[in-house]
């Protein structure tokens, strides 16, 4: 690698890596120390091409699913299977993982600028900024901007736009997945809420259980699916249908239980 060699969005590769490096060091605790993270199903990263992959999870904070990502991703990578034991993963991790962020959000402070540049493809927000509800045009060279991401590798998308549970799959990303016919794998996240605080940067509580499952590539028709169909079909995936506000969440059992047992309760 030359020392100024650059990404397709003008990053240094050699100062992105140092930075993917030291965030991992620093962050490694939050997910095999203060609390634990249960991963599923991360041999199926090993399997999948150099690029042209677009993984669509649910959110739970800003930052934290993100970070947990990059370590999933290159442990294994590095042959570790459903572990990130040993952060040495990240001396030679990979360079080309994006992921899609709110403009609003990576401009909000000198750390979420930093890790910006460690692979945010930032967009602007169609229906909300800074609190407000809002109606604005999609932004064309964001769409094009994502289309070159997955060009040059991988894309980590949140369909929701939001951190909170059972909001709609926004319809932009559907027609993202239509136009540039990515291999789309699902991440479904769960304890991150309990861990973190929204941005995901402070330690809420620690102990928790941090859940993180990678499922298999969703079967799309690209050419003959409607927005409709695979929108659901992300839903699903996800466990964001509202189907499953039929089935008490995992964090609210946890609350629960915790209730319980401070007031000295029993089922």
């Amino acid at each position: 690698m030359g020392l100024f060699k650059k990404n397709p969005f003008g990053h240094i590769l050699l100062l992105k890596k140092w930075l993917i490096r030291i965030a991992g060091v620093m962050t490694h605790q939050r997910y095999r120390g203060f609390n634990e993270l249960q991963i599923e199903g991360s041999e199926i990263i090993k399997s999948l091409p150099e690029t042209g992959v677009l993984f669509v999870s649910n959110h739970q904070t800003y930052f934290a699913d993100v970070v947990a990502m990059f370590h999933v991703f290159n442990a294994s990578l590095s042959h570790r299977v459903d572990s990130i034991k040993n952060v040495g993963y990240l001396w030679h991790p990979k360079l080309n993982i994006y992921y899609v962020a709110a403009k609003e959000t990576m401009r909000s402070g000198f750390l979420p600028k930093v890790l910006a540049y460690a692979g945010a493809i930032t967009v602007e927000r169609t229906w909300r900024e800074k609190g407000q509800d809002i109606k604005r045009e999609v932004n064309l060279n964001d769409t094009e901007n994502i289309g070159v991401a997955l060009d040059d590798g991988w894309v980590i998308t949140f369909p929701q736009g939001t951190t909170k549970p059972w909001k709609p799959i926004r319809k932009g990303t559907a027609h993202i997945i239509k136009q540039y016919k990515p291999i789309v794998i699902p991440i479904v996240i769960d304890g991150f809420r309990r861990s973190f605080d929204k941005k995901g940067l402070r330690i809420k509580k620690k102990g928790i259980l941090q859940s993180f499952v990678v499922k298999e590539p969703l079967e799309i028709d690209y050419d003959n699916e409607s927005i409709e169909e695979i929108v659901e079909k992300i839903e699903y995936a996800i466990e964001q249908h509202p189907s499953f506000l039929k089935v008490i969440p995992h964090e609210a059992v946890e609350e629960m239980e915790a209730l319980n047992k401070t007031r000295q309760w029993q089922y």
